[in-house]
């Protein structure tokens, strides 16, 4: 049996999220939260919102979840600006990290295929307005920055694209605050 290409690259995101994954700190007892912004149309080759590829979006959605569960992560999925890059995440989710619902469904024209797969993948999706996420990865430049805890640090992965889209990803940690005086815990930079 041969291996499609949708096939492939669900196999490429499983293992740059075992990487990044890598990169995360433990937050206080909860586990971490994993933001993820992709556009299936930057992975295509073409200009993001312009071609979605649900086929492929249902098949990187279905690794995203399947990782995320193995690597002991929360995860939210920015949709995209038609839905005010809301992110949907897993009912549970919201609850352990005090998020707000907001009231929306995606729709690969509204939201993006890629977050209309995973919201029909969860048990219970909701939709909620911003996280701040404990690590981010960015497929296509879909703008998660805003997602992410106020000091992101870059997180190098062994590949910066997926298919055609660029990758960004990044994991947090706390402001270092203070002067010169200043001490820093060398476990949280």
């Amino acid at each position: 049996m041969s291996v499609t290409r949708s096939q492939q690259l669900a196999s490429e995101l499983r293992l740059l999220l075992r990487e990044l994954a890598g990169a995360a700190r433990r937050c206080g007892g909860r586990r971490p939260l994993l933001v993820i912004g992709c556009s299936s149309s930057e992975i295509a080759g073409q200009r993001i919102g312009r071609a979605s590829q649900p086929e492929l979006a249902g098949e990187l959605a279905a690794a995203a979840l399947e990782a995320a569960a193995e690597l002991d992560l929360d995860l939210a999925v920015q949709c995209c600006e038609h839905l005010n890059r809301a992110l949907v995440v897993e009912r549970e989710t919201a609850l352990a990290h005090g998020l707000t619902e907001v009231n929306a469904v995606p729709q690969n024209n509204a939201g993006g295929a890629f977050a209309t797969a995973i919201h029909a993948g969860m048990q219970d999706p909701i939709l909620v307005m911003n996280v701040a996420a404990d690590l981010g990865l960015d497929i296509g430049q879909t703008l998660i920055g805003m997602h992410l805890k106020p000091v992101a640090v870059p997180v190098r992965l062994s590949a910066g694209h997926l298919g055609e889209a660029v990758l960004t990803a990044a994991r947090t940690r706390p402001p270092s605050i203070g002067g010169e005086r200043a001490r820093y815990n060398p476990a949280l930079k």
